[in-house]
């Protein structure tokens, strides 16, 4: 007789947002998951509604295209939608970002008939596309249970567990966590046990689920060493973990040989962290396999890292998007912060990396906006600091997150309901703005930031 075989649906909701931009934004984490439940043996199903590719989107009026820009990334589709109330004092349109409802549900009614589906979350904010994903998975298959994992539902548990709709919720890394709730719910048996403390003892993420292969994206490591006050990494991973770069070569080679991969994204958020043990052998390896991929680091480099010898490799092996983390030129907030780099390591990283061959709008350096407490003097110091060692500062806006360094003072703050409202983490509304730093002031701030690029 033979076994049964289980399908299990995975989907991966919308964004709901006053803007979105794809990164090379890829389900990572359900990705590793479905690989996990692949090797127990289940049948997969997957609906990515931030997919760009689906033919039937081009035709559709009200949306708005997607229009990729270099190197594979660029704008989702998007179709712009009604304001949650608590939000509709912002004065900027609100959209729902990647494929129609429409199109979703159609892919529901074409799926086979699952006995259990995992729905993914991203930014905690984001939840209003997690909560139209579940129901309407629920009034397709309203006997199937649902199971809710990622950042949201780690970050926000409570508010995950009540007003979700999910029936069950998991909380950080799902691999083996989402497996033994599937194999419990579908009365199945285990035959593979990823570990956790192990990363190189998991199959590879299931790319190949994704309609959309010019690009891919990877981790070398999980979680972070360092505890950034703003940052939620260590409450998303246990602890720093990191995989043997013989792995992760053969990672990029294994999807490279099956489809047409042109660009590579790093997801790490320490990619450099021991980067003689770890980088270094890794790019080596790329430079001697001549593998012929952009590659690219979205989440930032740790200027610490930016050595010589680095800056080099770098160069040679093909890294296109070269983004730096230095939040705030300000030595009082660095040290109050986590001290991960000084004025003096960054001025050192950026003529390193000019040195090498990379030009000022090769470099990118991320400056976070709206601290508690900041001014817009110290922002316009920042930028000119950026600009000064000759690279090209890009401004992104804090987003207070529960459980952070800065979260109880983002608490004493901001002028929003932080505590039981994750809509005003949102870092589009400036969470914590004062008259120090006020909305408008970031308006102007990103103009200047804007004619000094052009």
């Amino acid at each position: 007789m033979s076994k049964k075989i289980s399908n299990v649906l995975l989907v991966n909701p919308w964004i709901y947002d006053f803007a979105a931009y794809d990164f090379w934004v890829k389900p990572l984490g359900l990705l590793s998951i479905a690989s996990v439940l692949r090797k127990n043996g289940y049948a997969l199903s997957l609906i990515d509604c931030l997919e760009s590719t689906d033919v039937e989107l081009a035709d559709m009026k009200r949306v708005t295209k997607a229009t990729p820009r270099r190197y594979g990334a660029g704008h989702f589709f998007k179709e712009h939608v009604e304001k949650p109330h608590i939000l509709s004092g912002i004065p900027r349109y609100y959209s729902r970002y990647g494929i129609s409802p429409e199109l979703f549900e159609k892919k529901l009614q074409s799926i086979p008939q699952p006995e259990v589906m995992v729905i993914t979350s991203m930014m905690d904010y984001w939840y209003p596309g997690v909560f139209l994903a579940i129901s309407l998975c629920k009034k397709y298959y309203p006997q199937v249970p649902l199971v809710l994992g990622g950042i949201y539902a780690t970050l926000c548990p409570d508010h995950a567990r009540r007003y979700s709709g999910a029936d069950c919720c998991i909380y950080g890394e799902g691999e083996a966590a989402v497996l033994k709730k599937v194999v419990e719910l579908t009365q199945g048996s285990i035959s593979f046990v990823p570990s956790m403390n192990d990363l190189d003892s998991l199959p590879f993420p299931a790319l190949d689920l994704l309609s959309d292969h010019d690009s891919i994206c990877l981790l070398t490591a999980r979680g972070c060493p360092y505890r950034c006050t703003y940052c939620a990494s260590s409450l998303l991973n246990n602890s720093f973990r990191h995989r043997a770069s013989a792995k992760v070569i053969d990672e990029i080679v294994y999807w490279k040989d099956r489809y047409p991969v042109r660009n590579v994204a790093f997801y790490d958020d320490a990619l450099l962290y021991r980067a003689g043990e770890r980088f270094i052998p890794l790019v080596k390896e790329i430079i001697t396999r001549d593998i012929g991929c952009n590659f690219h680091t979205p989440n930032g480099l740790h200027i610490q890292g930016i050595t010589q010898e680095v800056s080099e490799f770098l160069f040679q092996a093909g890294f296109k998007t070269i983004r730096l983390g230095l939040e705030t030129s300000d030595e009082a907030r660095q040290m109050s912060m986590g001290e991960k780099v000084t004025n003096r390591e960054f001025e050192q990283a950026v003529r390193y990396l000019r040195e090498a061959g990379y030009e000022s709008k090769d470099i990118g350096v991320y400056l976070l906006v709206g601290f508690p407490g900041q001014s817009v003097e110290e922002v316009r110091r920042s930028i000119q600091c950026v600009r000064d060692c000759g690279a090209r500062p890009y401004l992104a806006e804090y987003s207070p997150i529960p459980g952070t360094g800065l979260w109880k003072e983002a608490l004493r703050t901001s002028p929003f309901d932080l505590e039981d409202e994750p809509l005003f983490h949102n870092n589009s509304i400036l969470p914590c703005r004062s008259d120090q730093l006020s909305w408008e002031d970031l308006y102007q701030l990103k103009q200047e930031v804007k004619m000094v690029v052009q």
